[in-house]
């Protein structure tokens, strides 16, 4: 579940370190608040975007199952994990 919060954070942030690689290229200081004052709006929107889109190719992309889902459980004293039958 952590690995999926921080994958939709980065794509969250991507607009974010977009922009201040362009105020480094402009050789403005990213650090000022006046520079991300007017854009935080549009970056904080941009970033949404990223998010949906991330989710939206990942429900579409995803591997589907259509067996019945066998539960993990214990066979001959092994633990067998949890899995798709066919």
């Amino acid at each position: 579940m952590t690995r999926v919060v921080f994958g939709e954070l980065l794509f969250f942030l991507l607009p974010f370190v977009v922009f201040a690689l362009y105020l480094l290229v402009l050789r403005r200081n990213p650090f000022l608040f006046e520079h991300w004052s007017r854009s935080s709006l549009w970056l904080a929107v941009a970033g949404l975007v990223c998010v949906i889109l991330a989710f939206v190719v990942a429900g579409t992309r995803a591997e589907r199952h259509t067996g019945a889902f066998v539960p993990t459980h214990m066979e001959n004293g092994r633990v067998v994990p949890g899995q798709f039958s066919q």
